[in-house]
């Protein structure tokens, strides 16, 4: 097999095995259990979590001409609560999740926009 062909799964490759682990236990944590946990029932409602989840990985496999090489490899995940569906006989409703950060940031910005508004319009008043 020449350096350029890819292998298939269960290949010859030591570290495939090692990577393919790796990114099936990756692909394991790209659930919404991560964010919220499992759908439970409460006073007669049962309450659905949804997340907006993402993820991403590589890795690698690495040799020289000597028989020495390596593999490598990562993951990153990224998640947050979207909110739930609370579903009661026939009605389904929609509950989003409030992020305080979100909103505390957003306050933030538009306070300081308003500050730099203000100030320039009090500077051409000075100026006059």
């Amino acid at each position: 097999m020449s350096s350029g062909e890819s292998v298939g799964a269960g290949g010859g490759r030591p570290g495939e095995k090692v990577l393919e682990g790796m990114l099936g236990r990756a692909g394991d944590s790209l659930t919404v259990k991560r964010v919220f946990g499992e759908a439970y029932s409460s006073e007669g409602c049962l309450v659905v979590p949804v997340a907006a989840i993402r993820g991403g990985g590589g890795g690698g496999i690495g040799g020289d001409a000597a028989g020495a090489g390596g593999t490598g490899g990562g993951f990153g995940l990224s998640a947050r609560p979207v909110g739930v569906y609370r579903i009661k006989g026939e009605e389904v409703s929609w509950l989003p999740a409030v992020d305080a950060t979100r909103v505390a940031v957003l306050g933030e910005v538009v306070a300081i926009v308003a500050l730099l508004v203000l100030r320039s319009i009090f500077g051409r008043r000075r100026r006059r």
